[in-house]
């Protein structure tokens, strides 16, 4: 068992790919399954979808397993999943997502993509609640990612390790998942540090350097996926318009409740998505 005060990730010696190994070990033995084939993070907003995939094999606390950390932040369930789907998919549903804001390092951050990818997934569905820069988007709305731009000024990756991050978000994936609802429009996520929200002014640098979509989480996640071998699918669902293209002030429990509202119906659409993988 791992608490927030005693995990493996903290000692600087450690292969935090061998505690990923000791941590996909876990789920194997406390799931009953041996190899995952997909994995999904499920961000603000995204959580229904689990329900919906299929059987769940095994519901595992996520401190039950090997550095990973209770959930600092509401909206996010703490739990692994294993699900297996009609068509006999094993997915392994994160709901213990580590934020960089927690400041409890990059590690931490990606330990959950490098456990789904030593589990055995070649596919890593991340998703998020986001703001949206576009005026035409809507809170509620679904959006797919394909691009990203990371202004946490880190990365998961250690060393000399030179990683092509060209094709990051899979066009193959995002062609798929356009099958199930061609409507689904896509731009390119930028992740902040937070915790705090962006300042009109850094959602107006954002747009002016390409963004679309501005949050505090998923491109090191994305990084770490590629690293590791995995094709990356990214979903942000569009909470609320961001600062200073939103005329009202931005809040947590906006964000919440905006995920709430649309939880419905951008569940169904991921699980059908999954589906069709």
């Amino acid at each position: 068992m791992t608490d927030i005060h005693d995990n493996p990730l903290d000692d600087p010696n450690a292969d935090p790919f061998q505690v990923a190994a000791l941590a996909a070990a876990d789920i194997a033995r406390l799931s009953g399954v041996e190899k995952h084939d997909i994995a999904l993070t499920l961000g603000s907003g995204w959580g229904k979808a689990a329900d919906l995939l299929g059987e769940t094999i095994a519901t595992i606390p996520a401190t039950e397993v090997t550095g990973f950390s209770k959930p600092a932040l509401e909206g996010h369930v703490g739990t692994l999943r294993s699900i297996r789907t009609p068509g006999g998919t094993h997915v392994l549903v994160i709901g213990a997502r580590t934020h960089y804001y927690e400041d409890h390092g990059v590690r931490r951050v990606v330990h959950s993509v490098r456990t789904a990818a030593a589990a055995g997934a070649k596919i890593m569905v991340l998703t998020n609640g986001a703001g949206g820069i576009r005026e035409t988007w809507k809170p509620g709305q679904p959006v797919l990612i394909s691009d990203h731009i990371n202004l946490t000024a880190d990365s998961p990756l250690e060393g000399a390790n030179f990683v092509d991050l060209t094709d990051l978000y899979s066009a193959r994936l995002r062609d798929i998942a356009r099958t199930v609802d061609p409507s689904l429009d896509e731009g390119v996520y930028t992740q902040f540090r937070g915790p705090h929200y962006e300042t009109p002014a850094e959602v107006q640098m954002a747009k002016i350097i390409g963004g679309n979509i501005v949050g505090m989480s998923t491109a090191l996640e994305a990084i770490a996926a590629r690293e590791a071998g995995m094709e990356v699918l990214g979903f942000s669902l569009i909470t609320n318009l961001a600062a200073g293209i939103q005329k009202t002030p931005l809040s947590h429990t906006e964000v919440i409740e905006a995920g709430r509202e649309a939880e419905p119906v951008i569940s169904a659409l991921l699980a059908r998505v999954v589906e069709a993988l």
